[in-house]
């Protein structure tokens, strides 16, 4: 038995009690996008405590370099003394804060992409201030670029993890090259992933159209 054509079931027909329940759930992922808020909230005290001990310790504070070279110090590692903060110093707190701003870009893809496709639209259209990707975002989309921001995430890191090659041992090192090319290949499965799919609904399409054309016949 074939299934009804969408256009055949009225629009303004009452959905039946256990569809609508169904429909309704979706409400329950709410909370986890206000949690997301406060989370981001949180990363931007972060930005902000770092930034202006950075700025501190440009000024002579020696209280704020000890806590930017704490900072970047890697765990299990004794933390050296400084007078004022190296270079190096300076360019992992600017890429730490830069990893930040990226986490914090990441968060507003998953809070305002995921809210407008898998909860409620937001009503955007026309509104001077609405990102550019929204407008074309859909669950494949915001899935390819979730992974371009993570890949961009771990570059942070691994650049980070080379400027202080010094501290690392080569395992670390090998290991965190190997997660950046695992990160990398998985995003480019998800970009070929996403090209194939309309090319085979497509087709599928145009097959099932040249069936109904023949049956008509």
């Amino acid at each position: 038995m074939s299934r009804p054509a969408p256009d055949a079931y009225p629009r303004n027909a009452p959905m039946r009690a256990l569809p609508q329940l169904i429909f309704l759930s979706r409400w329950l992922q709410l909370p986890l996008y206000l949690g997301l808020i406060l989370a981001q909230g949180v990363y931007v005290w972060h930005f902000w405590v770092e930034l202006i001990h950075l700025i501190e310790a440009a000024l002579g504070s020696q209280d704020a370099v000890q806590k930017i070279v704490a900072a970047v110090t890697p765990v299990g590692q004794t933390v050296a003394s400084m007078k004022t903060p190296s270079e190096t110093v300076i360019m992992l707190v600017v890429l730490g804060l830069i990893d930040v701003v990226m986490i914090s870009n990441l968060l507003i893809m998953v809070i305002i992409g995921g809210y407008e496709t898998f909860v409620s639209r937001m009503r955007l259209e026309g509104h001077p201030d609405q990102p550019e990707w929204l407008s074309h975002v859909n669950a494949s989309v915001l899935k390819v670029k979730l992974a371009t921001a993570i890949i961009g995430i771990s570059s942070i890191h691994l650049l980070k993890t080379f400027i202080n090659a010094a501290a690392y041992d080569e395992k670390t090192l090998l290991w965190q090259t190997a997660i950046h090319i695992t990160f990398l290949l998985s995003a480019m499965a998800v970009a070929a992933t996403d090209r194939l799919m309309p090319v085979q609904h497509a087709v599928k399409r145009g097959a099932l159209g040249a069936a109904q054309a023949d049956a008509a016949h």
